[in-house]
């Protein structure tokens, strides 16, 4: 059986359950989303690396499966982020459920309504099994009262769980419970003063010293975070979820408290986080990296699938300029699909994006050469990039080749965005213009339809015969000179993608100084 990361985790869950199903007649696999700020990458993440596990564990075990994406639209809004309308409107509804503020957006009934939606649709395009919880909908209609009257009766025990890890002042107004204030409606974080499991009720002190009971159960309170991960992984008996590396100690806790409650936690896995362009953490209230849309924008979503997939385990910069790299990484996953065994199946990427049935068609090209012919030519037109492709392989056209027609407007879509704007000629030295000048006339020797693998062997050929530190610096001279970039694609690929004429003619123009710039 295969050592995918996605079949280890599915084999560890199978050893938890002992091959068996669950007395609630399936295995649940859950996700969890803090709907604060718009729906961000890493929440894709995290229902794509569980879908992907939850596949593996249906292929080595026959037991039922489910899959919950819980919203935990009861929380309290905290602040207002930074990318949303209407901030000054938002200011005064702070400390509230998410679910009991008008969206800013006008489009939904509350904030939290219209996030949910936001991360439903996108899950729905790509395709994910999976069905949405609402904290608000199971607090309100007594889905959590059971497990929420076993926190009441082990308030002290599961309270000492918690204390110790909080500062001194914290400690003196910390309770599980975080009761709605009726007059208000906001979240409050005050002392409890009495728990009565008679009644189901506790009872606070508000800042003018009055004394105030409300009921537990009913949505009339909610859980404090640790609690309340704990309070849905038992009152919904979860199996198996991962979360990311800064919710260890969270993880550890709500087990604990799990346990108080006399169940078992689930399975779980942690994950790297990921990182913007500076190195720093993603943070939905900052949106600082990128979003689900932006990805989208410039390449395909398997692409996205396929950077989830990689290395789960190892902290990874989540910004544009890794989408290249990405689309190529599952375009070649693609590619070597057809030619493996059902062991080398299981180890590829593609399975797992495509739950068994990845595509059949061939890329023909990688986005790395789209990207650079569209440098090159400099055009933002599709139709241009099709004359160039036809002519290197005859038999692809848009119509048989909807993946690669896909990646034409990716590509333009991004050359617009992330190359056009940063491309920087030089001019080339004295030692660069003569192995240029041997380079025009080592092409212009070559037959007009010779293979890339050829041509790429004669440029490293002229390479050798010039004094350059080593051949990555000749390739550099050609990526700067030519390209106006200082990396480029496989030369070799790329002229006989672009042409010997064509090459040998742009090279000639930098020679006689003429700027490309103008392209």
């Amino acid at each position: 059986m295969s050592n995918a990361w996605p079949f280890a985790e599915a084999r560890k869950l199978l050893k938890r359950l002992g091959d068996k199903t669950p007395e609630k007649g399936f295995v649940l696999f859950e996700t969890g989303y803090g709907p604060s700020g718009l729906p961000h990458i890493g929440t894709f993440g995290e229902v794509a690396r569980t879908t992907m596990v939850r596949r593996a564990f249906e292929i080595l075990s026959n037991l039922p499966t489910r899959l919950f994406a819980f919203s935990d639209d009861m929380d309290g809004l905290r602040k207002v982020p930074d990318n949303i309308p209407n901030k000054k409107m938002m200011a005064g509804h702070l400390g509230k459920p998410l679910t009991s503020i008008p969206d800013p957006f006008g489009t939904h009934e509350n904030f939290g309504d219209h996030n949910n939606a936001r991360l439903k649709a996108f899950l729905d395009e790509f395709g994910f099994e999976y069905e949405f919880k609402s904290s608000t909908a199971a607090y309100k209609g007594g889905e959590f009262d059971d497990t929420l009257l076993g926190i009441l009766h082990n308030y002290e025990k599961i309270t000492n769980v918690i204390l110790p890890t909080l500062g001194e002042k914290r400690r003196k107004t910390y309770s599980p419970f975080l009761p709605i204030c009726p007059k208000t409606g906001v979240v409050l974080q005050v002392p409890i003063v009495e728990c009565k499991e008679e009644t189901s009720s506790i009872v606070y002190e508000e800042e003018n010293g009055k004394r105030t009971e409300i009921p537990v159960i009913g949505g009339h309170c909610k859980l404090q975070w640790k609690a309340d991960w704990a309070m849905r992984w038992q009152a919904l008996g979860v199996d198996y979820e991962m979360s990311g590396k800064d919710l260890i100690d969270s993880v550890r806790l709500s087990s604990a408290i799990v346990r108080i409650l006399g169940g078992i936690p689930p399975a779980g896995f942690t994950y790297e986080l990921f990182l913007d362009e500076n190195g720093e953490k993603i943070s939905k209230s900052r949106g600082n990296g990128l979003s689900m849309e932006d990805w989208l924008r410039y390449a395909p979503p398997e692409s996205l699938s396929q950077f989830m997939y990689q290395k789960p385990s190892q902290a990874k910069r989540l910004y544009f300029d890794v989408i290249p790299k990405y689309v190529d990484e599952y375009l070649t996953h693609v590619s070597k699909y057809p030619e493996q065994d059902d062991l080398a199946h299981l180890a590829n990427p593609v399975w797992h994006i495509h739950t068994g049935e990845p595509p059949a068609e061939e890329a023909h090209l990688s986005y790395n050469i789209l990207l650079n012919l569209a440098a090159v030519c400099n055009t933002e037109d599709k139709s241009t990039l099709w004359h160039f492709i036809s002519r290197y392989r005859p038999d692809a056209t848009p119509e048989n080749a909807p993946t690669l027609d896909r990646l034409t407007e990716y590509a333009i879509e991004y050359f617009r965005d992330f190359v056009k704007p940063y491309k920087q000629y030089r001019a080339p030295t004295k030692i660069e213009r003569m192995a240029l000048l041997d380079l025009v006339e080592t092409l212009s020797a070559l037959p007009l339809d010779m293979e890339a693998e050829g041509i790429q062997t004669q440029i490293y050929e002229v390479g050798k015969r010039h004094a350059f530190k080593d051949l990555k610096s000749w390739f550099k001279t050609l990526y700067e000179t030519l390209l106006g970039q200082p990396t480029g694609p496989r030369m070799g690929s790329f002229i006989a993608l672009y042409g010997i004429d064509e090459t040998v003619n742009l090279i000639r123009r930098v020679l006689d100084g003429e700027s490309l710039e103008a392209d």
